[in-house]
């Protein structure tokens, strides 16, 4: 399952849940989003064709974030950029969230571990603006 947690026009987080599951390649993103993120399912044996990547200068102007909860479970929750509380989800051991727009905060419903992929490089406190909802 791919969900889309939206609030007046906008996506604020893709979560693809651990039991998702479908053949080839799905990308979750719109092409304009400054992280991308994609399922791929490929049988034994698939090849893969070897490649590099060309310097292409990108410009990103906010921070979006993927987690992947390896263990435990995880409430997040979603905020608009004035602070205004949106929506919550749980995410549970093996599931994914591109956190894309607004805010959010989480609290760990069991021990969790995850891991976290952002742009880099970091800038810090610079990068967030922390807040108590």
């Amino acid at each position: 399952m791919i969900e889309q947690i939206e609030y007046d026009g906008v996506i604020y987080a893709i979560i693809i849940r651990n039991n998702y599951s479908k053949q080839g390649v799905t990308f979750c993103t719109p092409n304009e989003y400054s992280q991308q993120l994609a399922y791929m399912k490929h049988p034994k044996g698939k090849i893969i064709q070897a490649h590099i990547h060309n310097p292409v200068k990108r410009e990103v102007l906010y921070t979006k974030e993927v987690l992947f909860i390896k263990k435990g479970k995880l409430k997040t929750n979603f905020y608009t950029d004035d602070k205004k509380f949106v929506n919550s989800v749980v995410l549970e051991s093996g599931d994914c969230i591109l956190l894309a727009y607004g805010g959010h905060g989480f609290e760990c419903l069991d021990d969790v571990e995850m891991i976290e992929v952002k742009q880099g490089p970091y800038a810090g406190e610079q990068d967030k603006t922390r807040f108590d909802p």
